[in-house]
């Protein structure tokens, strides 16, 4: 076994929690905007997650689909926490980031708890589901064009 094969499955696990912790903070963003929660979200953000864990990581399958619906739970979980902090920050008149380091993740995961519901838990576990089939699935191959 060379040394490529366990740095490549670091390096796929590492994108895999970046990649969701990009897409929950955008999540997150849109949720505010929006001014309502998105939970059906997680579909979307499962497949983008997926086709770029699937795309740019690893190769399709079981390691890819595990990936995916890992990084789309952080993304989901993640989101929730962020919109924890921003409901405590707004409740408190203090700032997002004062919050995020006072209350700490113990608080902000215990805050963001009380705030879901089975149907959110629901489309997030349909994100993950999604994101592991396509994770599973390779990608598709262009016909070559016709060159003139």
């Amino acid at each position: 076994m060379s040394l490529r094969t366990p740095l490549l499955w670091v390096f796929g696990l590492f994108s895999a929690i970046m990649l969701g912790l990009a897409a929950g903070a955008i999540w997150m963003v849109a949720t505010l905007y929006l001014r309502q929660l998105l939970p059906w979200l997680a579909l979307p953000v499962g497949a983008v997650l997926a086709w770029a864990v699937r795309g740019s990581v690893l190769r399709p399958g079981v390691g890819a689909a595990a990936l995916a619906a890992l990084a789309t739970l952080l993304a989901a979980f993640y989101m929730s926490m962020l919109l924890a902090g921003v409901r405590l920050a707004g409740d408190m008149g203090l700032g997002l980031l004062d919050v995020l380091r006072t209350a700490g993740p113990g608080m902000l995961w215990a805050l963001a708890e009380l705030a879901l519901t089975p149907w959110m838990l629901a489309w997030f576990a349909a994100g993950a589901a999604l994101a592991a089939v396509i994770g599973m699935r390779p990608a598709r191959r262009r016909a070559p064009s016709a060159t003139r």
